[in-house]
């Protein structure tokens, strides 16, 4: 299995719609793209404030290292990109195996 995990800082000007459409975008995502076996996401919630701007978390679980790789070029996957690159302003790519 591998962990896909992503830390999320949106532009000042992205609206909660804005928002609410991305996470929608990646919880539909599983749907669309074989090998996904889960999504979730969340907000930053934590009181120490060592989050550096960064508001969202999504987390997502790959079968293996052959199914991530496939998500990354697939064109759903590129549609979500597309969708959240307007209101991005930086994110962070941390994928690990179990």
């Amino acid at each position: 299995m591998i962990r896909h995990v992503l830390f999320i800082k949106y532009k000042e000007q992205a609206t909660e719609a804005d928002i609410a459409t991305s996470m929608a975008n990646f919880e539909k995502i599983k749907s669309k793209i074989d090998g996904i076996e889960s999504v979730e996401w969340g907000e930053n919630s934590s009181p120490e404030g060592r989050n550096q701007g960064y508001t969202h978390c999504v987390f997502m679980t790959f079968v293996d290292d052959a199914a991530r790789d496939a998500y990354i070029p697939h064109p759903e996957h590129e549609v979500l990109k597309a969708q959240l690159g307007s209101i991005l302003d930086d994110i962070i790519v941390f994928d690990y195996g179990l």
